[in-house]
């Protein structure tokens, strides 16, 4: 395992950020994935850079990954009977090519897990593009189940996965 510095990302880090994202889309585009295929979305991030929900991970001082952890259940993908409160939701998540397969995807998750039971949510969950078989493997590597996949024309996200945070203070879910 690395050892990780986890901290929000700065508005003056939004380069940063977009080039871990475009090095990810860029990699999912050599092997064939359509996932992340067009430019990222700089008004989102830069939102959740000013949100201080947009973290980087660093590694000797240097920016190795990125993820943002929030509040924010999409409403295309996630029901009233779902309970979006009860969870804090990961987007956009990379991790530089020269530190895959190092776990750092995984401590990212758990870092993000133990954020969510420290804010008293019982869950954490995301959302992963449909087809791509490499990722759900990935996640559910981590820990997560797939709940459904949500199959709406216009998204190519819709596996939906969730994880327990550990908090066990809601037992209804």
């Amino acid at each position: 395992m690395k050892d990780l510095l986890v901290r929000a990302g700065r508005p003056d880090e939004l380069g940063v950020v977009e080039a871990l994202l475009r090095e990810a889309s860029n990699w999912l585009a050599s092997r064939g994935i359509d996932q992340w295929q067009y430019p990222p979305h700089r008004d989102r991030i830069a939102e959740a850079l000013e949100r201080g929900v947009c973290f980087l991970a660093f590694e000797d001082g240097k920016p190795i990954a990125t993820i943002q952890v929030d509040d924010f259940a999409d409403p295309d993908f996630w029901t009233p009977e779902d309970r979006p409160d009860t969870a804090l939701y990961v987007h956009r998540m990379a991790v530089a090519r020269a530190h895959s397969g190092s776990g750092v995807g995984s401590q990212l998750l758990a870092w993000a897990s133990e954020r969510a039971a420290t804010q008293g949510k019982r869950w954490l969950r995301l959302d992963a593009w449909k087809d791509n078989q490499g990722l759900h493997r990935f996640y559910r590597n981590a820990g997560f189940n797939l709940l459904r996949i949500v199959d709406l024309p216009q998204r190519r996200s819709g596996a939906l996965f969730q994880r327990p945070t550990g908090r066990d203070s809601d037992k209804k879910r």
